[in-house]
């Protein structure tokens, strides 16, 4: 049956294009073809995951304020953050680190609050932490969001032992010391934890590791870390910075180290002009916002080069690319500690998180789980606090936008669109991707890169019938446009209008630096 779809869906998508998808003199007709009728691969609600790190005010401030704070909050956690964070429906959450993880010892942070040992973030800030937030207050703070849990497990500067036995005291229901002691801690039944990283960032921060080292002790943990009851974890090994591929390849090429691990992590940030440099998150010309789309954009090359190594080892995609760091990465916010890495998020980042999320879309055939860096006051973040106040950065109306995209399946598309051209560098002006729920809602989530042209592309839906479609742009006048505790509206999600209907073909209107989200029934 799906031989027989597509031989009648590719000469009307040929038609189509050779139709509706010409130049004509200098106009280029712009065209994203959406195929509904076969759809593709789930795409997993995982890929819109967030990373929480003990960084900055990411958990204290952020997340965490104490029970006996005067900010509203349940069990600690702050309400205000909880409830926005509900609203995105966040589906897997990451913690404790980053590089926090691999110096990060758990027994530390259980028990009584007064019996709990400080210690010294000596990653961000070289900041006294008390470590009242540990491993029940993180597990409170998954059952208030209603989402998976991520633990990166401490490789680095750890034991064998100490990963074990943190895995036996959230998810084993047998009797042990362990679990005797999570008893004692107030916690009778065990979790459910499915997702572990075994270390963070092995080849930097996580102890300088050559991959071939790496691999052989990680098939030494990896070993060691048991499924209890019908609780079944899913062991993501640390993967390479951005196109290392060889770090992948060592890790695939091996099958009795494959089959250690469900999954494999990748790093990447888009760092204007090199680590020293990075740029401004809030003052930046043209250039710098050309640059970082072109950054952005390169993610994919990366995805590609490792899905390449994957599927040669495992054809039948058994294993998934977990990207569980990503975002902008630009200089902290003026007067700020350079170690709490808080920074301001513009329409820049909006647009950046588009691109990702269309990207990881079209990948999801391999790419089962995400997370943005971070959630709450550090790098690209969704959520910044000072004190009592919260906003929601344009990164969060992002997710906001394209939440209907979790767990809904691929659609087969074809972008054809004309290029955003700065001085001598070429990107495509426009990021796309579309999906169809189990309920027959299609999602098309569109971005135009281009800071000063608006831009019309035709958008033919082949195999469903649209009856209604409702609209969300994210937009501004300036590049640079931000939301700030004086200011907390300033960039946020409107009603979008700007398409016409014909014969199942939408024509629609992108405003130049927008987001735009098209739901159809």
């Amino acid at each position: 049956m799906k031989r027989f779809l597509m031989f009648c869906i590719i000469p009307c998508l040929m038609a189509l294009m050779q139709i509706n998808g010409q130049t004509t003199g200098n106009n280029y007709v712009n065209q994203f073809v959406i195929i509904a009728n076969n759809p593709g691969p789930v795409i997993s609600k995982d890929i819109y995951g967030h990373f929480s790190e003990h960084l900055g005010t990411c958990i204290y401030g952020g997340i965490w304020v104490g029970p006996n704070s005067k900010i509203p909050n349940t069990y600690g956690i702050r309400n205000d953050v909880l409830f926005a964070l509900r609203e995105i429906r966040v589906p897997t959450l990451r913690w404790p680190g980053g590089c926090f993880a691999d110096t990060y010892h758990w027994r530390d942070g259980i028990g009584p609050q007064n019996k709990r040992a400080s210690i010294i973030n000596v990653h961000w800030g070289g900041v006294t932490e008390d470590n009242s937030f540990g491993t029940h207050e993180f597990m409170k703070l998954i059952e208030l969001l209603g989402c998976d849990a991520y633990i990166n497990g401490n490789l680095g500067s750890g034991t064998v032992q100490e990963m074990a036995e943190w895995v036996e005291y959230l998810t084993n229901d047998s009797e042990s010391p362990v679990t005797r002691l999570r008893k004692e801690n107030g916690q009778d039944t065990p979790w459910k934890v499915r997702y572990w990283a075994i270390g963070n960032e092995n080849w930097g921060c996580g102890g300088n590791m050559t991959d071939e080292y790496y691999a052989g002790i990680m098939r030494q943990y990896s070993t060691y870390l048991r499924n209890y009851g019908n609780n079944r974890l899913y062991r993501i090994a640390c993967g390479p910075y951005g196109d290392n591929f060889q770090w992948t390849e060592t890790l695939m090429k091996d099958a009795s180290t494959r089959d250690l691990f469900q999954g494999i992590s990748i790093h990447y940030y888009s760092v204007v002009d090199g680590w020293n440099y990075k740029g401004s998150a809030t003052k930046f010309d043209e250039r710098e916002w050309f640059e970082t789309f072109r950054l952005n954009y390169d993610i994919e090359r990366i995805i590609i080069g490792h899905k390449n190594i994957m599927d040669c080892y495992d054809p039948d995609k058994t294993k998934g690319l977990v990207i569980d760091e990503w975002g902008n990465w630009f200089v902290v916010e003026p007067g700020t500690n350079p170690g709490f890495l808080y920074q301001q998020n513009t329409l820049r980042d909006a647009i950046t998180a588009a691109i990702h999320l269309n990207i990881f879309n079209r990948h999801a055939d391999r790419i089962k789980m995400a997370n943005l860096a971070q959630m709450v006051n550090v790098l690209q973040s969704v959520i910044l606090t000072k004190d009592d106040k919260m906003i929601l950065t344009p990164t969060y109306y992002v997710f906001k936008m394209f939440r209907d995209h979790q767990n809904a399946r691929l659609l087969t598309t074809d972008l054809k669109c004309e290029d955003y051209i700065f001085g001598d560098k070429k990107i495509p002006a426009i990021s796309a991707s579309a999906s169809i729920s189990n309920e027959g809602k299609i999602l098309i989530t569109l971005a135009n890169l281009n800071p000063g042209k608006d831009i019309v592309i035709s958008c033919p839906v082949i195999g469903f019938t649209i009856k209604n479609i409702n609209g969300q742009i994210l937009t501004a006048e300036q590049m640079n446009a931000h939301n700030t505790f004086e200011n907390p509206d300033n960039v946020k999600t409107i009603e979008f209008k700007g398409f016409k209907v014909k014969d199942d073909i939408i024509t629609v209107t992108l405003p130049s630096k927008s987001v735009v989200a098209l739901e159809l029934r």
